[in-house]
């Protein structure tokens, strides 16, 4: 017998149809929205196209409060991408510090060198040529031209996908990200730009602080009164996430104790032998080095490291 769930996943008793999300979410929206500072007219009057690029980057897999500092730094001493570019490397992964995923620092550093030989210094609002820049994906790529240029575009996070599994679906999480995901969020968009940008922001805060994994709040959701999960009595049907691995003794903490140890080094060449010499797992501390050196990260020469030139 075919399950509940059997019918393009909607339960039964619940009707397949694309509510209006747009309009309770955009009045709660305005009226709910965290002040962000890359949600302020001011932020984007300074570094433009550049600070939203620069914020979606810090953003990825990482918690807004450890962003904001970061970004107000790098903002004060890189405000265009040509400012970023005529610096070594080194000196974006010494100044993402601790906001993890360091790799992202190197591509971030690498589209700003792009943006200033290909685009003139400015960072471009076509999709196809943000897609072009080195760490660009179908996220980052509309973020920016829907939030810096005012583009009709679906901007798809982990937040929007949940919303609209739940929403939509009647799916208690979102399953594999997909094309098919960029298709729904678009079918419900409004027409105009402006609030189709807005709309945007909202199904991702909306995601963020009540619609959340674990403890959603739906009742003070906006659209509880549409949503075809709560419609469904709230079922579970599976969680297919990818759970991340635990960091503590992971090769991502050794990895990024040997960035902290030539961070700290102040741009000084690090004996080899001399980097994390108390590590647990001397297999692992070889292993980490390794696995930065192939990604660009660190350089080694003559038996030391460095941060890249």
């Amino acid at each position: 017998m075919p399950s509940a769930y059997s019918l393009g996943g909607y339960p039964r008793g619940v009707p397949h149809r694309s509510p209006d999300l747009a309009t309770p979410l955009v009045a709660w929206y305005r009226a709910n929205a965290r002040d962000l500072p890359w949600r302020r007219d001011a932020f984007h009057e300074q570094y433009g196209g550049w600070g939203v690029l620069v914020s979606e980057f810090m953003l990825q897999q990482t918690p807004t409060t450890r962003v904001i500092p970061h970004l107000d730094a790098w903002l004060a001493r890189w405000p265009t991408p040509s400012a970023l570019a005529a610096e070594p490397p080194a000196e974006a992964v010494h100044r993402w510090a601790n906001l993890g995923y360091p790799r992202r620092a190197l591509w971030l550093h690498r589209a700003a060198v792009q943006i200033r030989d290909r685009h003139d210094g400015i960072v471009p609002a076509d999709v196809d040529a943000l897609l072009a820049l080195a760490g660009i994906g179908d996220y980052t790529a509309r973020a920016v031209a829907v939030f810096a240029y005012g583009q009709r575009h679906p901007v798809v996070d982990t937040n929007t996908r949940r919303v609209l599994a739940r929403a939509i679906e009647a799916r208690s999480q979102p399953g594999a990200p997909s094309r098919r995901d960029l298709d729904r969020f678009a079918g419900v968009l409004p027409a105009d730009d402006d609030e189709a940008a807005i709309m945007n922001a909202a199904t991702m805060e909306l995601g963020a602080v009540v619609c959340t994994a674990r403890t959603p709040r739906c009742e003070v959701c906006p659209i509880a009164h549409v949503c075809a999960w709560r419609a469904a009595g709230y079922p579970d049907t599976g969680d297919a996430r990818r759970k991340q691995a635990r960091y503590e003794g992971s090769d991502r903490q050794a990895r990024g104790a040997v960035l902290k140890a030539l961070r700290d080094a102040a741009g000084t060449a690090v004996p080899i032998h001399d980097v994390l010499t108390g590590w647990p797992d001397p297999l692992q501390r070889d292993r980490a080095i390794d696995s930065l050196i192939a990604d660009g990260l660190i350089e080694a020469s003559h038996g030391v490291l460095r941060l890249p030139r």
